[in-house]
């Protein structure tokens, strides 16, 4: 005997979740982000997002979620692979797996990576320390960039020689755009981010606010006024909020890609 199907069973049906088919995530493995349309390769990943570059070498972060990648046109999940970490094997606060240095420490490279102060030059080392350590790239702080032509022209850039510079405020109009249009030469990748400070390229959650205050321009730098509007001291506030970074996953995307496209550049020469 032959039943028809129950209206109630056909409604219980539709509200099940879709399944959709795993592929494990790896670098190279291109897909195209569902919501978006960004397709890119995976270049790294943690346990809070996975990370794609287009073929114009623009980063972005997605998170995690069932059915939220296209592979070869079909809706798939991405997920981490499965626990395979040996003893010497861990993920670094990039997202990458760390280097096995039971051999010893890679000769530091003639490329270098020139930010514009101390607290650039420690960000980059606190996030990026293990990928710059297995490449062999020096980070170096310029303490201003007011010359940075001057400077671009003694290092005497080469292709063996790149030179990536990152500058806060990029953005159009500023000193920073003006200083970085002195520069033109094609071992030499000057980029960086919008913010007035890197201090602001961090997310503010590290240090449990939603957002960070508005500074108007005055007497104090931007640093100093923002300690003053938290009410906390300006002495120890810097290492306080570096220290809660624990992976890229606690910058903004701009500060990212932007260290990113420089580590990627310099890596080549």
């Amino acid at each position: 005997m032959q039943y028809q199907r129950d209206i109630l069973d056909e409604f219980a049906e539709s509200r099940k979740p879709r399944q959709y088919p795993t592929i494990e995530v790896a670098n190279g493995l291109v897909v195209e982000d569902r919501s978006s349309g960004f397709v890119g390769d995976v270049v790294r990943w943690n346990h809070e997002a996975v990370t794609l570059r287009d073929r114009k070498q623009h980063l972005r972060h997605f998170t995690w979620k069932p059915g939220g990648f296209l592979f070869e046109g079909e809706p798939v999940t991405l997920v981490r692979p499965a626990q395979r970490a040996t003893a010497t094997q861990r993920v670094t606060a990039s997202g990458s797996v760390a280097a096995d240095r039971s051999a010893g420490a890679r000769v530091a490279r003639a490329s270098r990576i020139w930010v514009e102060g101390k607290h650039d030059a420690e960000l980059l080392e606190h996030v990026w320390g293990d990928d710059l350590c297995e490449l062999g790239v020096v980070v170096e702080p310029l303490h201003g960039a007011d010359d940075l032509a001057a400077a671009v022209l003694g290092f005497q850039p080469s292709a063996e020689r790149r030179l990536g510079v990152l500058l806060d405020h990029l953005v159009p109009g500023s000193k920073e755009s003006r200083i970085a249009a002195t520069v033109d030469h094609p071992a030499v990748l000057v980029t960086g981010h919008p913010f007035v400070d890197v201090w602001a390229g961090i997310r503010p959650k590290v240090v449990g606010l939603d957002a960070w205050p508005e500074i108007a321009k005055g007497e104090l730098s931007w640093k100093e006024a923002l300690c003053d509007r938290l009410g906390v001291p300006f002495e120890g506030f810097w290492p306080k909020l570096r220290n809660g970074v624990r992976t890229y996953a606690d910058l903004e995307p701009e500060l990212v890609g932007a260290v990113e496209r420089l580590i990627d550049f310099v890596a080549v020469g």
